[in-house]
C-alpha cells in the first residue's frame, strides 16, 4: 500500500497509525500547492480531491479521508488494538472522537494556514481555544479513550502540533502538553516523525 502525504499535515495521523500497526507503507510525498508528486506526476490523477491523505490499496483502489483511512489500517491488524471492536460502545466512542476532531477542530485551522481574513482567523482562534479547553478536560487519563492508545490519539497529536506552529499559549493546556510528550515517547511516533523529517513539539 502507498500513503500519499505531505510532511506534518493531517496525513501524519495515518502514518503514525501504520507504524503502530506494523504496516509498512510506501510513502509518496505530495506538493500541496502544485498537486505534483516528487517524480512530477499529477496527484489529482490518483485522488481527484487533490489533498492528502490518500491510501492506495494493493489492488489499486484509493481510499481518502483520514478518519476512514486510520480505521481501515486499524482493522488490518486487530491484534494491535488500535481501535475497539466494531459493534461495541467503545467503537462508537472512537467514531465520536474522530468525527469531532475532523468536523469541529480540524476545519478551524484552515483560515490560519490558508490566508483567511483577519476576522476569520480571529474567529478560528477563539473557537480553537474553546475546543482545546474541552479536550484538556477530557485528558484526565493517558489517552482519549483511557489508558490505551487508539487511532484518535494520532489525530489529536497532529492537530495539537499545529497549535504551537500558530503560536497558541500552550501552557494553558498542561494535560495536552503531557499527552504530546507521551505520544513522542512512542517508537511509532518517533519513526513517523523521522520519516517525514519533522521535529518533536
Amino acid at each position: 500500500m502507498k500513503l500519499f502525504y505531505a510532511p506534518g499535515v493531517c496525513s501524519l495521523s495515518p502514518h503514525i497509525v501504520a507504524c503502530e500497526a506494523g504496516i509498512n507503507l510506501g510513502l509518496q510525498k505530495v506538493n500541496l500547492k502544485t498537486h505534483e508528486l516528487e517524480n512530477g506526476d499529477d496527484f489529482t490523477r490518483i485522488s481527484p480531491k487533490g489533498y492528502v491523505p490518500a491510501l492506495q490499496l494493493e489492488g489499486g483502489e484509493v481510499l481518502t479521508e483520514g478518519p476512514a483511512i486510520v480505521q481501515f489500517l486499524a482493522e488490518q491488524k486487530p491484534d494491535a488494538q488500535l481501535a475497539p471492536p466494531v459493534g461495541t460502545l467503545a467503537h462508537y466512542r472512537l467514531l465520536e472522537w474522530l468525527n469531532f476532531l475532523s468536523a469541529e477542530v480540524h476545519k478551524l485551522f484552515k483560515p490560519l494556514f490558508w490566508h483567511g481574513t483577519e476576522e476569520e482567523q480571529e474567529g478560528s482562534r477563539v473557537r480553537l481555544i474553546r475546543w482545546f479547553d474541552y479536550i484538556e478536560g477530557q485528558l484526565d487519563k493517558d489517552y482519549l479513550m483511557g489508558d490505551g492508545f487508539t487511532v484518535a490519539d494520532a489525530y489529536l497529536y497532529v492537530l495539537s502540533r499545529w497549535l504551537k506552529h500558530q503560536q497558541f499559549d500552550m501552557p494553558r493546556w498542561p494535560r495536552l502538553q503531557a499527552f504530546q510528550k507521551r505520544m513522542e515517547e512512542r517508537p511509532a511516533v518517533q519513526r513517523a516523525l523521522q520519516e517525514e523529517s519533522l521535529e518533536p513539539v
